[in-house]
């Protein structure tokens, strides 16, 4: 809604804001400058550096992260509006030491090569997994269509996710 955006030469934005919120399931209370992005606020005052800065106007995909449950590109969403909310980046995928399926079948499946954007697809395919697990090939191609690589030519990536989705259902 426009009326929630603050105006870029509001002198807000250079003020401190004390945000809660919830980041990979651990509750957060931050001081931060009110200018900062979800993406600034996840590398510089957190340092979860698996969310990563590409092209910081949305249209890369690396700084994909599921907030309340939605991916988002965390470069486009203020800090200021995630208070009170949850964010989940890469770093949250695993339980302990034990891989999400998504993350094993993308090394199996050599689906990561420079690694660059495999948080982003990575989180693209949990949301897209979470939503709809039996999504067929044309779906997870959708779902990570917001989502750029360099290295694979999409192939692994896909075979990863279809495998991850395979075993999340039970199969192997």
């Amino acid at each position: 809604m426009a009326t929630d955006l603050i105006p870029l030469g509001d002198p807000s934005l250079r003020q401190k804001v004390r945000l809660e919120l919830v980041v990979n399931e651990e509750r957060r209370d931050l001081v931060i400058d009110g200018y900062k992005s979800l993406l600034e606020l996840l590398r510089e005052e957190l340092q979860l550096t698996g969310t990563k800065h590409g092209c910081e106007l949305g249209e890369c995909g690396a700084c994909a992260v599921l907030l309340d449950g939605q991916l988002v590109l965390s470069c486009l969403v203020a800090a200021v509006e995630c208070d009170g909310r949850s964010v989940q980046t890469v770093e949250g995928m695993q339980n302990g030491p034990t891989l999400h399926p998504l993350q094993s079948c993308f090394a199996d499946a050599g689906a990561a090569q420079c690694g660059y954007c495999t948080p982003g697809f990575l989180l693209a395919a949990k949301e897209l997994l979470e939503r709809k697990p039996d999504a067929t090939r044309a779906e997870i191609a959708e779902a990570l269509s917001g989502q750029l690589c360099r290295c694979t030519g999409y192939l692994q990536i896909f075979e990863a996710v279809e495998a991850a989705a395979a075993q999340l259902r039970g199969g192997r």
